[in-house]
């Protein structure tokens, strides 16, 4: 019987709802044949039982093609469309809320919760004018909304937030800034988050942490 198979040719063809779905059979399975046979299944969207029926030859093809979408360091994906919605990047990074931060700051390293990171980062768009655009008020709520996002966006935004090495001294005092906040609570919540030579490094090696799962090197 003849199958057609999608096979996804970039990073933006994978859902962050399908690579968190292989993370977890990942998590529990050393068996790489396995491995390689849901790989096909979850990223080609195809069941598992026509995964079988596929020659090894393919297969291995199939694997090796998907695993090297990976390698990719794409550019900051400004904008991207889940069903008729628009999302946006956020487009001013220095006016995030102590919340947004916390949020940003607690959940960027965390695959089982990362979608609560990108809920931060990437928002509906309300109104756009050429290349701004203006987004929605931050909503813990809509965490799950974005859990179909591409991973183009997911890892770009990542390599951003790296490359940008996210100046959170200055963040800190825009939410003071924002809400009249003293420096008591400041100090609270500095000592709360600091981690090694504090909370700028721990919120870096979350990134790290975050390509280092996704094999990727930072050079």
């Amino acid at each position: 019987m003849k199958l057609n198979i999608n096979i996804p040719t970039s990073l933006k063809d994978i859902t962050l709802r399908q690579y968190k779905r292989f993370l977890k059979i990942q998590e529990g399975t050393d068996d790489l044949r396995f491995l390689n046979a849901k790989m096909i299944e979850i990223f080609c969207d195809i069941k598992l039982e026509q995964v079988m029926n596929l020659k090894v030859t393919d297969t291995n093809e199939i694997v090796e093609m998907v695993a090297k979408l990976f390698d990719e360091k794409p550019s900051l994906v400004n904008s991207f469309k889940l069903g008729k919605t628009e999302y946006g990047f956020h487009p001013q990074l220095d006016d995030l809320t102590l919340g947004e931060y916390i949020d940003l700051d607690t959940f960027i390293g965390d695959w089982d919760n990362i979608e609560k990171a990108m809920n931060v980062l990437y928002r509906p768009i309300l109104v756009k004018l050429k290349k701004k655009y203006s987004i929605e008020e931050y909503r813990v709520e809509t965490a799950e909304d974005v859990l179909d996002m591409p991973m183009d966006a997911v890892m770009s935004s990542i390599f951003f937030l790296w490359n940008l090495g996210l100046d959170l001294s200055q963040t800190m005092t825009n939410c003071l800034d924002n809400q009249e906040m003293g420096t008591e609570a400041l100090m609270q919540f500095l000592n709360s988050q600091a981690n090694g030579d504090g909370t700028k490094a721990s919120f870096q090696d979350s990134l790290k942490g975050i390509l280092d799962d996704l094999k990727i090197s930072l050079n």
